[in-house]
């Protein structure tokens, strides 16, 4: 009798544990981490990172999936993202053409605000940069005169219409009245490696990007779009402290399509969270020119794409869409 009590007795806890340990949602097929940007660029660079260091640290069942979607600005991943509504295996790596492609291309149906906010894991930021052989430009000062004098003639590289750096190379046009070329590339790697080849004259490509050709002494920075002189550049000037009031940067979070369980979005929150405290991230973006001071998820995360929407359309309305798209 007293052994048939026991059993009963774990049965019972068995009973009580096994539902709670089964709700605990975990993916169940390869997770689709979408990038909607080009390889090499900061979005692909980090998304890879990241994917590297969940397999490294065996922290998924499942594998994660690079994929690049850069096609119209981002559009193909946004897209992509709204019509797999309710897929609890699809993620993507966004930046600011997160806002800016739906706010240019009306008619691609696409609301950021329905979509689920998982993680802000950095808030990225953008120099000025040249080609070291331009020894006639060696602040920003040179460079705007060289640039007025040049006109069209001047091209500035970027990731494409609608993408930060076209509306950042927009900002710059109306501040500093001139005009230039702009030529899009498929991403921000491309960019770097036609500056260092000399094919485009400029370019204010995320430091992740340049970082490489910075070192080998390729390129140079002018100036950074930051508040305040980030540690990885101490000796480059803001624009801020030059009496230019541009600054601007790209937010790197992840985020899931509409109608996500709630089960699935813990999980990710709990796994993206354990990357952002890790020292390999932490490392990554203190060499890389990134803030990381905190990791925003949820109705804060919520509120921060609501605001950045509006604070974009403002920006767009300013500049003008035709001076970021080139129409």
């Amino acid at each position: 009798m007293k052994t048939f009590k026991l059993l009963v007795a774990s049965a019972s806890a068995l009973a009580l544990t096994a539902p709670a340990a089964l709700a605990e949602w975990q993916p169940q097929k390869p997770v689709e981490f979408i990038i909607m940007a080009g390889t090499g660029g900061g979005a692909d660079q980090i998304a890879r990172l990241l994917q590297g260091l969940i397999q490294k640290k065996d922290l998924s069942p499942r594998p994660f999936i690079p994929i690049n979607k850069p096609g119209g600005s981002g559009a193909e991943a946004l897209r992509y993202l709204q019509d797999k509504a309710g897929d609890n295996h699809v993620v993507m790596m966004t930046l600011n053409s997160f806002y800016t492609t739906p706010i240019i291309q009306e008619d691609l149906g696409v609301d950021v605000t329905e979509f689920t906010p998982i993680a802000l894991m950095a808030m990225d930021t953008f120099l000025l940069w040249v080609n070291t052989d331009r020894e006639d430009i060696t602040d920003l000062e040179s460079f705007n005169a060289t640039v007025s004098e040049a006109g069209l003639d001047w091209k500035v590289g970027g990731t494409g219409s609608g993408q930060e750096d076209s509306v950042l190379t927009a900002m710059m046009e109306a501040e500093f009245g001139y005009d230039v070329t702009y030529i899009p590339f498929p991403g921000g790697g491309t960019v770097a490696k036609n500056l260092v080849g000399n094919q485009i004259d400029s370019t204010v490509n995320n430091p992740a990007e340049q970082m490489e050709f910075w070192r080998a002494g390729n390129t140079k920075p002018l100036v950074q779009f930051t508040a305040e002189r980030m540690p990885a550049f101490p000796d480059v000037p803001t624009a801020k402290e030059l009496g230019v009031e541009i600054e601007y940067y790209m937010q790197r979070s992840v985020n899931g399509p509409p109608d996500m369980d709630p089960e699935a979005v813990e999980w990710y929150t709990n796994l993206f969270q354990e990357l952002f405290d890790s020292e390999e991230w932490q490392s990554y973006c203190k060499s890389d020119g990134l803030t990381c001071d905190a990791m925003m998820k949820g109705e804060d995360l919520a509120t921060f794409h609501e605001n950045q929407k509006v604070a974009h359309e403002k920006l767009i309305a300013k500049v003008g869409a035709t001076a970021i798209t080139g129409e």
